[in-house]
């Protein structure tokens, strides 16, 4: 499974830590994905782009 980057305004910007979540389907309890976990800047990015 690939960790994805945040896209913000347009642009690809990639996670500035390592953390990540897993998505579970909660009908079967299988493991669908992971994505990357943001931080302040990039919700504040994301909100001034909004």
């Amino acid at each position: 499974m690939e960790k994805l980057d945040f896209y913000i305004n347009g642009t690809w910007v990639r996670p500035s830590g390592v953390e990540t979540l897993d998505v579970i389907n909660p009908a079967s309890e299988e493991k669908v994905t992971k994505i990357s976990l943001g931080d302040a800047t990039h919700v504040n990015e994301a909100v001034t782009a909004a």
